[in-house]
C-alpha cells in the first residue's frame, strides 16, 4: 500500500506522468477497432431478445433437480405436444429446482396442452406467464425516451457547470462509446436482452458520466488562468489533471467492479438465466468501458477541441517558443574552456632545506645547561 500511495503522490505532483492527451490517436484507434468489432457483432449475431420484447408464453416448471437431463425432458415434452407455435422452444435452467420454457404466442388452449405435457414429463408444478408483443414495444419505446431525456440533461448540466460546450460533446461521445461496446458484448455473447438489460444500460450511463465529470472538474481547476501563464500549455495542464485523478478512478472502478463480478458469477453459474445475470453483465461491461472512456476518450477529445481556439493555439505557440529558446541558450558542454590562472603567492617565502622542508617546520634542538663542578 505504501508504494501505491507513493505512486499516487508522484502522479499528483507531476513527477510521474502518462501522456494520455498526447497519445489520443492511439486511444482513438483502439476504441475504433472495438466499436467496429461490436458493429460486426450486430450484423453477424442479432440481439437475443427476451420474451418481454417479442411476446409469447413463458412456462416455469418445478423439478427435483434442474440439470441437463431435466432440460432435455422438458424440451421433448414441448415438441411432442403437437403445438406448432411451440416448435422451437427456448429451455434453460432457472435456479436449482426450476426450468424455464419460452415459446411463441399461444392461445389459452394451446398453453394448457403444453402445461399438461410438462407435468407428464416430470414437472411437479407448472406456471405460465402470457406476454403480448405490445408490452415489449412499450418497454423499448420508454427506454429510448428515457435515454433521450438523459442525454439532453447531460448536455445542459455539463454546459451549465463547466461553461464549455466542448466538454458536453466529449461526454456524449464517451457515453455513446460505452453504449456501443456494451451492446456489442451482448450481441457476441448471446445473452438475452430483457428489461433488466435496459436498466443496466441506463445505470452505466450515470456511472460513466460521474467518472467523466470528476476528471473534467480537475481539468477545469488546473486550466484556470492558463492563458496568463507561460509554464505549461493547456494540453499539458489537462494531462496533469488526468494523471492526478488516475489512481482515484482505478480504485473506484475496481471497488465497483468486484461486487458486480460476483453478481455476474452467481447469476450465470448458480441461478442460471434471470434478470440478475442480465443486469450484472451490462453493469460490468459498462463500468469498465466507462472508466476507459473518461480517461482516454473524453478528456483527450475535449482538449483537442479546445486547442483549436485561436487564443489557446497562440498560447501554446508562445509556451513552446519560450521553452525552445531557453533550451537553446543553455550551454551544451562542448564549448572550449580557458585554462584557469592561479595567482602567485604574495609575501616572502621561506627557504627550503635539502629535504624540501621549511626551517620553520624543522624540530628545534634543546641544550642542557652545565652545572658548576664541585656541586652535587
Amino acid at each position: 500500500m505504501g508504494r501505491i500511495s507513493t505512486f499516487g503522490q508522484h502522479l499528483y505532483s507531476g513527477r510521474v506522468s502518462f501522456d494520455f492527451v498526447g497519445r489520443r490517436k492511439l486511444w482513438y484507434a483502439i476504441s475504433a477497432a472495438i466499436v467496429v468489432l461490436c458493429a460486426v457483432g450486430f450484423m453477424v449475431r442479432p440481439f437475443n431478445l427476451g420474451i418481454e420484447f417479442k411476446g409469447g408464453v413463458e412456462f416455469t416448471a418445478q423439478v427435483q433437480d434442474a440439470n441437463a437431463a431435466a432440460v432435455d425432458d422438458m424440451t421433448t415434452a414441448v415438441e411432442e405436444s403437437g403445438v406448432t407455435a411451440a416448435g422451437d422452444p427456448i429451455v434453460n435452467t432457472s435456479g436449482s429446482n426450476s426450468v424455464r420454457i419460452q415459446v411463441g404466442a399461444l392461445s389459452q388452449t394451446q398453453a394448457t396442452t403444453i402445461e399438461k405435457f410438462l407435468t407428464e414429463a416430470g414437472a411437479t408444478e407448472v406456471s405460465q406467464n402470457l406476454i403480448g408483443p405490445s408490452w415489449g414495444s412499450q418497454v423499448a419505446q420508454r427506454a429510448f425516451t428515457g435515454l433521450g431525456v438523459f442525454l439532453v440533461l447531460v448536455v445542459l448540466f455539463i454546459w451549465a457547470y463547466f461553461r464549455e460546450w466542448r466538454m458536453s460533446v466529449a461526454a456524449l461521445v464517451a457515453l455513446a462509446h460505452d453504449l456501443l461496446i456494451t451492446a456489442g458484448v451482448y450481441a457476441w455473447s448471446g445473452f438475452e436482452v430483457t428489461p433488466a438489460t435496459v436498466t443496466g444500460l441506463l445505470t452505466i450511463l450515470g456511472y460513466s458520466l460521474y467518472d467523466t465529470v470528476v476528471v473534467f472538474d480537475k481539468v477545469k481547476e488546473n486550466t484556470r488562468g492558463v492563458l496568463e501563464s507561460k509554464a505549461r500549455t493547456y494540453a499539458e495542464r489537462a494531462n496533469l489533471a488526468v494523471n492526478q485523478t488516475l489512481v482515484r478512478s482505478i480504485n473506484t472502478s475496481i471497488t465497483a467492479l468486484l461486487p458486480v463480478a460476483a453478481l455476474l458469477l452467481v447469476g450465470a453459474a448458480v441461478l442460471g438465466t434471470g434478470p440478475l445475470k442480465d443486469l450484472a453483465l451490462a453493469l460490468f461491461v459498462g463500468m469498465a468501458a466507462g472508466t476507459y472512456s473518461s480517461i482516454c476518450i473524453a478528456t483527450p477529445l475535449a482538449v483537442q477541441l479546445k486547442s483549436r481556439e485561436p487564443e489557446v493555439k497562440a498560447h501554446t505557440a508562445r509556451v513552446l517558443s519560450k521553452r525552445s529558446s531557453v533550451q537553446t541558450s543553455e550551454p551544451t558542454g562542448d564549448e572550449p574552456t580557458e585554462p584557469v590562472k592561479v595567482p602567485a603567492a604574495t609575501g616572502p617565502s621561506r627557504p627550503l632545506t635539502s629535504s624540501g622542508a621549511s626551517k620553520r617546520n624543522q624540530p628545534t634542538r634543546t641544550t642542557r645547561a652545565k652545572r658548576p663542578k664541585g656541586r652535587r
